[in-house]
């Protein structure tokens, strides 16, 4: 008899990948007997490392070997090869749909994502929206497996155990964290300004944290260059601060340093699902974007999205990539930096 294997398809972005943790990880432990295989890009390996005994990670290199029609044939080649039973299709673009098409043509069973697109464009249209929750990104995965015959009961936690990530594997810089600290994660980037709380405003709640709790640990996250120089501003100015890209090496180690926040402030971002796969405790920061759309962290509480209420233009953009219909922002700058600051400290 053939054992049974799903091959699931996801590639970026990271924060999507990040968030089929909980749902592959369920089903690897609910079906033991099955054999799941993740194709993702590179960055996605950590997520799925030791996750289940019966779940593999093969990455692909979308802009090299598989780049093109040519590439993806290839791709397909290999994949086949692995003799997948089922295969899910958790991205729904058009690589994934090229892809889903060679093995529907092949026999093969398959089932692709539902992203429930027109409920989010009533959501976030201009006027008379509809303001209903979307299914979340964990029930859209959740659905295909139950399509492919395979319910899923989610039972997830964290990737690490119940005491975190081995803080030994990070630097001395780091140091190990005693009884009665509180270690603070701060995540102020986004990749669209929509989703991005102001940096003066930022700032200042960072020096209201570090002047209130003398004594509290803040870990700033980010990477890029102008992110960088702006995180060591911070860090300089105000020595309870540590740049995180300037300690540690690589996602892994990130999410070790993760597993052991107290809090991590985030924007609607993919360190706010980083966080939440480690079962640390996230403050979300929303703008123009709303979790009604679905994207909220794993098992984080609603409470702890702090978003302006009151704005009927919200939420106008199921990304964040969308111009500001005003043209203030007003949905991140109406957020005052106290009322972050208070939602930190409420759950501490």
């Amino acid at each position: 008899m053939k054992t049974s294997h799903i091959l699931i398809i996801r590639f970026s972005a990271m924060g999507d990948v990040a968030m089929m943790v909980p749902i592959v990880y369920s089903l690897a432990w609910q079906y033991p007997d099955v054999r799941i295989s993740i194709l993702s890009r590179p960055f996605a390996r950590p997520f799925f490392k030791n996750l289940a005994p019966n779940i593999d990670f093969m990455a692909a290199d979308l802009k090299g070997e598989y780049n093109g029609i040519r590439g993806l044939n290839t791709l397909f080649r290999r994949l086949v090869a692995k003799h997948p039973t089922a295969v899910a299709d958790l991205h729904d673009v058009l690589r994934t749909k090229y892809l889903r098409l060679r093995f529907l043509l092949g026999g093969y069973t398959v089932a692709h994502i539902n992203k429930h697109k027109q409920g989010k464009r009533l959501l976030c249209r201009k006027e008379n929206k509809i303001f209903v929750q979307q299914p979340t990104s964990f029930s859209n995965y959740a659905e295909v497996f139950a399509q492919l015959g395979y319910p899923v009961k989610p039972q997830f936690k964290s990737i690490f155990p119940p005491e975190g990530g081995n803080l030994r594997e990070l630097p001395d810089t780091i140091g190990e964290k005693k009884t009665a600290e509180r270690w603070i994660g701060i995540a102020p980037f986004a990749a669209h300004k929509g989703k991005m709380y102001p940096k003066q405003l930022m700032e200042q709640v960072i020096q209201e944290l570090v002047t209130r709790h003398p004594h509290w640990h803040v870990f700033l996250f980010g990477g890029g260059k102008q992110e960088l120089d702006i995180l060591n501003r911070w860090a300089r100015q105000y020595p309870q601060c540590l740049c995180v890209a300037n300690e540690l090496h690589g996602l892994e180690q990130e999410l070790i340093l993760m597993s052991h926040l107290d809090t991590m402030l985030s924007m609607d971002s993919a360190n706010m699902h980083l966080a939440s796969l480690t079962g640390t405790r996230v403050v979300s920061v929303w703008g123009a974007t709303h979790p009604y759309c679905g994207f909220m962290g794993w098992q984080q509480h609603a409470g702890d999205a702090v978003q302006v209420t009151d704005l009927s233009c919200r939420p106008c953009s199921v990304f964040g990539n969308k111009p500001c219909h005003r043209g203030d922002f007003a949905c991140m700058n109406s957020i005052s930096p106290e009322e972050i600051v208070k939602r930190i400290e409420v759950g501490l």
